[in-house]
């Protein structure tokens, strides 16, 4: 199994997804009229597709994923660059800190991030910090549904085993996850060979649940990770 997808809900997916792909310098993978994916490719590392699908209603609860953009020595430069796309500054409460908080078009928030050491060879996304109820426990959980590996001396993040590409973030909630669905969640493709059916054990096995949200016969199943937050495994490629 290999991490394939970020997914961000849209209002409109083409006006949010042509922003992202500016933002990060993607690739256009589908420009439709329910959905816009772009790609995000690391040399010698991660792909990353980040894909936008059309839903009814705007954002109405704060996200428990988002993205951390690379600023480092260039933050400011890179924080002009994303208000000319269409960014906005957003106060979420963060008081005086050495990251700065943007809004995208729909509002959804997203951090330009200082120097750190650790994000070095990340490419455009520093990291995506994922909330969590026992980040341990779904640091445990992530890494083996990814085959992403903890960061040394930080076992509550993980990266990518090349240690190339973002990092994935298990940060302690603020407050436990609602009855909503997340905005942006993670999906999940199965190699060849892998069985849907034992992977469905380990996840429930690891306290992750599988979801039947009844909305038809879909090429995918639809789970939640022990702190909720939904995720979907994409059946492997022909």
């Amino acid at each position: 199994m290999y991490l394939e997808n970020l997914v961000v809900d849209a209002v409109d997916p083409q006006r949010l997804g042509r922003f992202w792909e500016a933002v990060i310098g993607g690739e256009t993978l589908t420009d439709a009229s329910d959905g816009y994916e772009t790609r995000l490719t690391i040399e010698g590392g991660p792909v990353l597709d980040l894909c936008f699908q059309r839903v009814p209603e705007p954002p109405d609860a704060g996200p428990r994923l988002h993205l951390d953009l690379r600023g480092g020595s260039r933050q400011a430069v890179e924080v002009d660059r994303l208000l000319g796309l269409g960014a906005r500054h957003l106060d979420v409460g963060q008081g005086d800190v050495p990251w700065v908080v943007l809004a995208d078009p729909e509002g959804n928030p997203c951090c330009v991030m200082h120097e750190r050491a650790e994000y070095t060879g990340t490419g455009p996304i520093a990291a995506l910090p994922l909330d969590s109820s026992d980040a341990d426990r779904d640091a445990r959980f992530w890494s083996w549904l990814t085959g992403w590996v903890p960061v040394p001396g930080r076992p509550r993040t993980l990266r990518h085993r090349s240690l190339l590409g973002p990092l994935l973030e298990l940060c302690p909630e603020p407050s436990s996850k609602g009855t909503g669905k997340n905005r942006v969640h993670l999906d999940v493709r199965l190699d060849a060979g892998d069985d849907p059916d034992e992977v469905a054990a380990g996840i429930v096995g690891r306290g992750g649940r599988e979801l039947h949200p009844g909305w038809g016969d879909l090429p995918w199943r639809i789970y939640t990770d022990p702190s909720g937050n939904e995720l979907c495994v994409l059946p492997a490629r022909s």
